[in-house]
């Protein structure tokens, strides 16, 4: 009866690729796991093996659409009717996450929604990475482990080896992420203050610092329809910046986003691929979180501290 009790990682539809790496990173096997979809557009899931007695860590972005969501609390019941040990929500990309206050009269709060659904459902921890807001670690009552792409993206940029360099935000938003890591690095820190007329349109942005003769970074945590970085970035050219590069960690990337950054001043768009990028754009590159989220896995398995995995 002392015996550790094994764990399993088993993989929503659309994650299944990242499922893998990590799965690959653990030298384990990836679960074995069936879901049926029917013609109105329902879908069941069924595990194909024992789970009694297992953790289970299900690994499953929620990013639209809201069939992900729908996937990953289905597979969460199934897991604790099937007697599941204990359950482990692995979501690289926590979906909702913007919606994480009332900032106008009769609006939803999604993020503790969404918080909410995952608990009812009955996840024992929450894994994520660069959550739009931390206060959402708050919405739940669990343990939640929030990692950082920090941990992937600063040993990226001291790889560019880039002379006269800048982090820069798009946005007085993400200026606490931004500056984390221009402090990390000794570097200058720009930020960029913009207005908006209505959600995804950018209406005017000033810059605040000095970029010119610099090779900016433009930091953000989650890039949609490119309007604003792309906007930065072709500011901040235009002030002098000798080349400019983003840096985001969620790449939701909704049309025209890929047009945009194509088009933009920007050198490269590098994202983690906590969401899958199958559109082309010469200009989007992708570094894996897979063996980030396998050390997490490893650790929470035999308790020992996350926090030591972080960088910033």
């Amino acid at each position: 009866m002392s015996e550790k009790a094994p764990f399993m990682v088993f993989s929503g539809t659309n994650s299944r690729y990242l499922a893998e790496k990590i799965c690959a990173s653990l030298d384990c096997p990836l679960g074995n796991m069936n879901i049926t979809h029917f013609a109105d557009g329902e879908f069941a899931v069924s595990y194909e093996e024992s789970i009694r007695g297992a953790h289970v860590f299900l690994v499953q972005s929620t990013f639209p659409n809201s069939d992900n969501l729908m996937e990953l609390l289905l597979m969460i019941d199934a897991a604790k009717r099937a007697s599941a040990k204990s359950v482990v929500a692995v979501i690289p990309y926590f979906g909702w996450a913007r919606q994480d206050r009332k900032d106008k009269p009769r609006v939803s709060i999604g993020a503790k929604l969404v918080a909410d659904l995952l608990s009812v459902a009955g996840i024992d921890r929450l894994i994520t990475m660069d959550l739009h807001a931390d206060q959402i670690q708050g919405f739940f009552n669990i343990p939640v482990d929030h990692l950082y792409a920090s941990a992937v993206f600063l040993p990226y940029i001291q790889s560019l080896q880039l002379e006269n360099l800048v982090i820069a935000t798009p946005d007085v938003g993400g200026s606490k992420r931004a500056s984390t890591f221009s402090k990390y690095l000794g570097v200058p820190l720009v930020l960029c203050n913009k207005s908006r007329e209505k959600a995804n349109e950018v209406a005017s942005m000033q810059i605040i610092g000095d970029v010119e003769g610099k090779n900016v970074v433009l930091i953000d945590d989650i890039v949609d329809t490119a309007g604003t970085i792309t906007k930065a970035a072709n500011i901040m050219l235009e002030a002098g910046a000798k080349s400019v590069r983003a840096i985001a960690s969620h790449c939701v990337m909704s049309d025209p986003a890929s047009f945009r950054v194509q088009e933009s001043a920007l050198t490269e768009m590098v994202f983690t691929d906590s969401i899958p990028y199958a559109k082309k754009c010469p200009k989007v590159k992708q570094l894996s979180i897979a063996d980030m989220f396998a050390e997490t896995i490893k650790r929470v398995m035999n308790n020992e501290s996350i926090s030591s995995q972080y960088i910033i």
